[in-house]
């Protein structure tokens, strides 16, 4: 009897070594740490792959498909009415998967696909003005699928697809109205990715590539002019903190930066996803939020203004939508808001 106490002490004390040492699998849970607020819907038509920009504290809006046609009209959003006004609309070809980014006065859209081509052509808005202006055609190749971002009121486009995924880099200085090819990502070529940026940081992550979602994060400090690479968005490691970072992999997605914390959320990897999840930028470490509250969508768009960020349009496979929903990440979830 007391050999036999001893083994199962002992298959006991191997199973509890087992499990201390092994990755915990009980990290799939969704948290209901964060609101998403129903705010004013988008006015314009339902759509996908629209492009979003803010200038000082408006957002705009314009652009994309409602899958028919690809449009041209333009809208701004104020935060604090909670209000859609159209403006005056975008002076190129209809286009979705357009490029978008504001500097301090004034905004930019460019590149896309109009349906039947790849295009370069680039314009300025002014918002104190309510007009267009054709500027110097984009110096890298043409393209849809990009990301942009602006620091310290110069612009920058990267990555997307011209028949191949991109990894360049391209500076736009709005003062010379001119291109200028800076140093390529270091990581994986992409298109459908992600661009945020914090304290003059811009970071890249999520998207595809010879048709798998790429899972390298990289970061671009601008006055540096250097990339570096951050932990991946998916379980590399032997700790557990990345147990089902693979969750967060995606294309298509959406990131939008509120206080000292970036948001990913919707977007697609074989299927279309909610799933939202925050990025630390003093650990370099993901941990999950509340998902978005309304349909699992792709091609959404996504803005900050006033320190609130919000996210509307994008389609999945039945649906296109105009919704438009506020974050609150501090929030704890509530369903009927």
């Amino acid at each position: 009897m007391k050999q036999l106490k001893h083994v199962i002490l002992t298959s006991i004390s191997i199973m509890l070594i087992a499990v201390a040492c092994s990755k915990s699998s009980d990290t799939t849970t969704d948290e209901t740490s964060g609101n998403w607020v129903k705010r004013s819907e988008f006015e314009g038509y339902t759509r996908t792959e629209a492009v979003a920009f803010t200038v000082g504290d408006t957002a705009y809006i314009g652009t994309g498909y409602d899958g028919t046609n690809r449009l041209t009209d333009f809208w701004k959003y104020e935060a604090t009415a909670n209000q859609w006004t159209q403006c005056a609309s975008f002076p190129g070809v209809g286009r979705s998967s357009a490029i978008g980014f504001g500097t301090s006065t004034k905004g930019y859209i460019g590149t896309g696909y109009d349906g039947i081509n790849k295009l370069k052509d680039f314009y300025e808005y002014n918002p104190a003005t309510n007009t267009w202006a054709k500027k110097a055609d984009f110096a890298g190749s043409a393209r849809y699928e990009a990301v942009a971002f602006a620091i310290s009121d110069k612009g920058y486009v990267s990555t997307g697809y011209d028949g191949n995924n991109l990894k360049d880099l391209w500076q736009y200085n709005p003062t010379t109205d001119s291109w200028t090819v800076k140093g390529s990502l270091g990581g994986d070529k992409r298109s459908g990715a992600v661009a945020f940026v914090y304290n003059g940081t811009a970071y890249i992550c999520s998207g595809i590539n010879n048709g798998t979602s790429v899972t390298d994060l990289w970061a671009y400090n601008a006055s540096r002019e250097t990339w570096s690479e951050m932990k991946s968005i998916t379980n590399v490691s032997s700790d557990t903190y990345d147990d089902d970072y693979s969750d967060i992999v995606r294309n298509n997605a959406v990131a939008l930066v509120i206080g000292d914390k970036a948001f990913l959320t919707t977007g697609e990897n074989g299927t279309y996803t909610k799933k939202t999840w925050q990025y630390d930028f003093a650990t370099d470490q993901w941990s999950r939020k509340t998902p978005y509250e309304r349909s699992e969508r792709s091609g959404a768009v996504a803005f900050t203004v006033k320190g609130r960020g919000y996210i509307t349009t994008g389609r999945n496979s039945t649906y296109y939508f105009d919704n438009l929903d506020e974050f609150k990440p501090a929030d704890t979830y509530d369903s009927n808001d």
